[in-house]
């Protein structure tokens, strides 16, 4: 059984392939597709296949891997955070998106907040990154008030976009 966690907001269990809809929803918004890319996920088939192939396979090798969010106070998935193991990346990346419904109240930084808590405590990360685009301010800013400072530029296999790196020691 892999670890969940939870917050004063939000409790924050592996992603599965019962959240097909809600990852097939998140994947398609405007600032995923704008930030992260677009993933060619249009169905929900397509949806479990890519939790099946790209965030299942870590969490079974990690430990640890994506994280849907969801609001306590009515079962509601508000988005995603992870801790990931990328390619073209040395180290333990933390991610997170929400549903632009959600954006503005503070879940995405709760949620983080708790994985770099768990990287440490659980899983002995020593380091956590956090990468984001040149443009992406509200992101680079939620990785600051995490404690994070910007160390490092990369451009990851297959993508041409170079990302900034921020790092916190743990």
């Amino acid at each position: 059984m892999y670890k969940s966690f939870h917050t004063e907001r939000l409790f924050l269990r592996p992603t599965d392939e019962g959240d097909a809809a809600f990852v097939l929803a998140l994947l398609n918004t405007p600032k995923w597709l704008q930030y992260v890319g677009d993933r060619n996920v249009s169905t929900e088939d397509e949806a479990q296949e890519y939790i099946r192939k790209r965030m299942l396979p870590q969490l079974e090798s990690h430990g640890y891997s994506n994280y849907t969010m969801i609001r306590k106070e009515d079962n509601t998935k508000v988005g995603c955070c992870g801790l990931y193991d990328r390619e073209g990346l040395e180290g333990v990346d933390i991610g997170y998106s929400l549903l632009p419904e959600f954006e503005g109240n503070g879940y995405a930084l709760e949620g983080a907040r708790e994985l770099i808590r768990a990287a440490k405590e659980d899983f002995a990360i020593a380091t956590v990154k956090g990468i984001t685009s040149k443009d992406h301010f509200a992101s680079q800013n939620l990785l600051r008030k995490l404690g994070m400072v910007c160390t490092d530029k990369v451009i990851l296999p297959d993508e041409e976009e170079e990302l900034l790196v921020f790092e916190k020691s743990l």
